[in-house]
C-alpha cells in the first residue's frame, strides 16, 4: 500500500512538472512569435518556476492520490496566465499585439468557469483545488490591472492590489480570516472584474469609457470587500460580546 501511495504521489508531483514545461512552451511560441525581449521571458519563467514550486510543495503536504481533472483545468489556466505576465512585462518595452493578449486572457477567463463545473460533476472538489483556483483569478486580475494601470494611472492598481492588502490585513487581525457564507454577488463581482479589466485593457473604446469601465469595477470590489470585512466584524463583535446580565444570572444559579 505504501508503495501504491508513493507511486501515486509521484505522478501528482509528475503533472506539475509538465505544466511547467508547458508554460516553458508557451513561452517559446510567444517570444517566436512577436520577439519577446528579456523582460516578458524573465518574468515568465519566474512565474513558471513559482507556480511549480509552491504548487509541488501544496500537493506534497495535502498528500492527494490524484491531481484531478479540474486542477488539470486551472493548471491549464495558469500556463495562460503565465503568458499574459510576460506578454504585460514586455509591453514596458514594447507594446504587445493587442489580438493575442486578448486572446490569452479571454481563453484563461473561460476557463475560470470550467474547472468548478469539472469539480462538482467529479467529486472532486478539494480545498487545494479551491485555493489553487482563487490564486490564479486573484494573479490574473493583479496582472491586468498592471497592464491597465500603464495607461490610466496607479490608481487601478487598487483592483488588482485589493485581495493582497485583505490577506495581509488578516495577519493582524485574525477575524478577517473566519469563513464567509456563500454569496452569489461575491462570485459575480470577482468574475466581472476580469472582464472589465479586459475591456479597458484591449482599448476597443474611448479612452473615457474606458476609465469609466476601471472605475465601476473599482467601486463593486470595494462595495464586495466592504459588505464581507463588515459582516466579519460584527460577527466577531458578537462572538467576543460578553453574557449579558440574565445569561450571567443563570450561570450563577446554575
Amino acid at each position: 500500500m505504501a508503495l501504491n501511495n508513493s507511486y501515486d504521489a509521484r505522478l501528482v508531483q509528475q503533472e506539475t512538472a509538465v505544466g511547467a514545461g508547458v508554460q516553458v512552451l508557451v513561452l517559446a511560441l510567444i517570444g517566436t512569435a512577436i520577439g519577446m525581449g528579456p523582460a516578458g521571458w524573465l518574468t515568465g519563467l519566474a512565474f513558471a518556476t513559482a507556480t511549480w514550486a509552491v504548487l509541488s510543495r501544496a500537493l506534497h503536504r495535502s498528500r492527494l492520490r490524484s491531481f484531478g481533472a479540474a486542477n488539470r483545468v486551472t493548471l491549464g489556466r495558469a500556463v495562460l496566465v503565465g503568458g499574459v505576465t510576460a506578454l504585460v512585462a514586455d509591453s514596458f518595452q514594447d507594446s504587445p499585439p493587442v489580438s493575442l493578449f486578448v486572446g490569452l486572457t479571454a481563453v484563461a477567463l473561460i476557463l475560470d468557469g470550467v474547472d468548478g463545473k469539472v469539480a462538482r460533476r467529479t467529486g472532486t472538489s478539494t480545498p487545494l483545488g479551491a485555493r489553487f483556483d482563487m490564486e490564479v483569478d486573484a494573479f490574473l486580475i493583479l496582472v491586468l490591472s498592471v497592464y491597465v494601470s500603464m495607461a490610466m494611472g496607479p490608481w487601478v492598481l487598487l483592483i488588482g492590489g485589493m485581495r493582497y492588502a485583505f490577506v495581509a490585513a488578516a495577519r493582524v487581525r485574525p477575524w478577517l480570516t473566519a469563513p464567509l457564507p456563500p454569496s452569489t454577488a461575491r462570485k459575480t463581482v470577482a468574475a466581472l472584474q476580469g472582464v472589465l479589466l479586459l475591456t479597458a485593457g484591449a482599448a476597443l473604446l474611448p479612452h473615457a469609457v474606458n476609465v469609466g469601465v476601471v472605475v465601476l469595477a473599482l467601486g463593486l470590489l470595494v462595495w464586495s470587500f466592504g459588505r464581507d470585512v463588515l459582516w466579519l466584524w460584527r460577527t466577531s463583535r458578537v462572538e467576543a460580546a460578553p453574557a449579558g446580565p440574565e445569561v450571567r444570572r443563570e450561570l450563577v444559579a446554575g
